[in-house]
């Protein structure tokens, strides 16, 4: 990790006084040493895989599949040594999380704090009925109501954001989520695999601002805080308009009988004439929504009970009491729709400038959606098409390294455009004109894999010759926890007596 540690920790674009030549010195010499970690971290078919990437990154078109890879020059292989690689290669997944986490992170935040999101996006594999481990994934239709579940391959990445708009973001981690995982337990433990990891790279150390975590509305951020409360974070998510929260319980009467009240007066998220005794109360501009009137109340929490999700295993009988700030963002443009978001940090709200951090890094998060189009779009982490779960991980992998070696080579691309496209400043580059110009970067930075040495096919399998061992067909869903919730619930059913009505007879 030598390569890392020769240069204090900043973002890739914050240079200070130094020239723009110094600049673009450094940027080369991180990405090199990068390529160089990269390389080591491949152990099985290296110098096919490293050309793999590299063929991902010149490709002057979308990429489409493996085979079309092959015929990129810097590739240098054929189809089935391409296939090959990726079946049977090797990837130090290990190795190469902790070199991601050593590198530069987007930064310009004005506290210099850290801003984390986590969101799950899915290789959908509908047709590939042979693939074992796919889940239903959740797919967002055009019109209303429709959305679809379809068989695929759902990860949860992990990525640092940049203050202001852009559709750069740091890829850190990526975890396919199986059929017998918790998601939630697993989220919490890739978060805090990712916490643990920067803090070892010297990205924070005590006295820094907290590490700010988002998610969006399909995480439990109670149950997520709850799991991850030892660390250095504040989780701040989105949750539902017709939620309620509880202030806390006033103070016990001396000589009062009877068990102490455990949650106060609620305010309740659809209903105005609770929203009384606010925290902070102030307006705010955005670029996107224009003027918000925030509002926030400070230590409120959400009743749990066995019902809730994810708390239907919890083993006492008390449960805990997750206290946070409750945080309101009306647009004031007609007819948009107020957006309610739960911090973990139960005093966030009696500050202005708190809440403000939370609700901008929130708004934030979104910028991981830009890069999730971009991987399936525009570098084809979705189109090759797999059948192994592990060689699908490992192909995952390869397209994050690509993904950093192009954040990584921002300050040392010439843009090259189309001749309908606007020019662009150097701190204004996308990943796609990035990628346009990487194979000239390609060529300063050098390569550590040995060219290919040229080899006959092998004889494959004999013409006219029927495939003897076929693939069994795969189950897809989830196989665990929840069928015995389901199976709990049609026995206390089972259990009640038919209803009966009165006017039957």
């Amino acid at each position: 990790m030598a390569f890392s540690m020769a240069w204090p920790v900043g973002g890739c674009g914050d240079v200070g006084d130094v020239g723009a030549e110094a600049a673009a010195g450094r940027a080369g010499r991180v990405l090199a040493g990068f390529r160089e970690q990269l390389y080591r971290c491949l152990t099985r078919r290296a110098d096919a895989l490293f050309a793999l990437g590299d063929a991902v990154l010149c490709e002057d078109r979308p990429v489409t599949g493996l085979a079309p890879l092959s015929l990129v020059a810097e590739c240098g292989r054929g189809h089935g040594a391409v296939y090959d690689a990726v079946n049977a290669g090797r990837v130090e997944i290990g190795r190469l999380k902790v070199a991601l986490a050593r590198l530069p992170l987007p930064g310009g935040w004005r506290d210099g704090g850290i801003r984390l999101a986590v969101d799950v996006s899915s290789w959908l594999r509908p047709d590939a009925g042979c693939c074992p481990q796919r889940l239903f994934c959740h797919v967002h239709g055009r019109g209303k109501n429709a959305g679809q579940m379809i068989p695929g391959w759902p990860y949860s990445f992990v990525a640092v954001l940049g203050a202001g708009p852009s559709s750069w973001t740091g890829l850190l981690d990526a975890v396919r989520l199986g059929p017998d995982d918790d998601d939630c337990l697993l989220t919490a433990a890739q978060l805090r695999e990712v916490v643990q990891r920067l803090i070892a790279a010297g990205h924070w150390s005590p006295g820094d601002p907290l590490i700010d975590i988002t998610v969006d509305a399909g995480y439990n951020p109670a149950r997520l805080a709850y799991l991850l409360a030892d660390l250095p974070v504040t989780v701040t998510g989105r949750v539902r308009s017709d939620r309620v929260w509880y202030r806390a319980a006033p103070a016990r009467q001396p000589g009062a009988a009877g068990r102490p009240q455990r949650h106060g007066r609620p305010v309740r998220c659809a209903d105005p004439a609770t929203w009384d005794d606010p925290g902070v109360t102030a307006q705010a501009a955005t670029p996107r929504h224009g003027p918000l009137a925030v509002t926030a109340w400070p230590r409120v929490h959400q009743k749990i009970s066995r019902a809730s999700p994810g708390w239907d295993d919890w083993p006492e009988q008390e449960f805990p009491l997750i206290e946070g700030t409750l945080i309101r963002l009306a647009p004031a443009r007609p007819g948009a729709e107020p957006m309610w978001l739960w911090a973990s940090d139960p005093d966030a709200g009696l500050d202005q400038d708190t809440v403000a951090r939370l609700w901008q890094a929130y708004l934030r998060r979104f910028d991981i959606e830009h890069t999730f189009r971009f991987l399936k779009q525009k570098l084809g982490w979705d189109k090759p098409m797999l059948r192994d779960p592990a060689a699908a991980d490992r192909w995952t992998w390869l397209i994050i390294a690509c993904h950093t070696q192009l954040r990584l080579a921002t300050p040392l691309v010439a843009d090259i455009r189309l001749p309908w496209q606007r020019p662009l400043p150097a701190e204004a580059m996308t990943p796609g004109r990035v990628r346009a110009g990487f194979r000239q970067v390609r060529q300063q930075a050098g390569t550590p894999a040995s060219p290919a040495k040229p080899s006959a096919p092998g004889p494959g399998r004999p013409h006219g010759s029927r495939n003897a061992r076929k693939a069994p067909r795969q189950p897809v869903g989830k196989t665990s926890p929840k069928q015995a919730s389901t199976a709990r619930k049609k026995r206390k059913h089972a259990k009640q007596p038919p209803r009966t009505s009165a006017h039957t007879g």
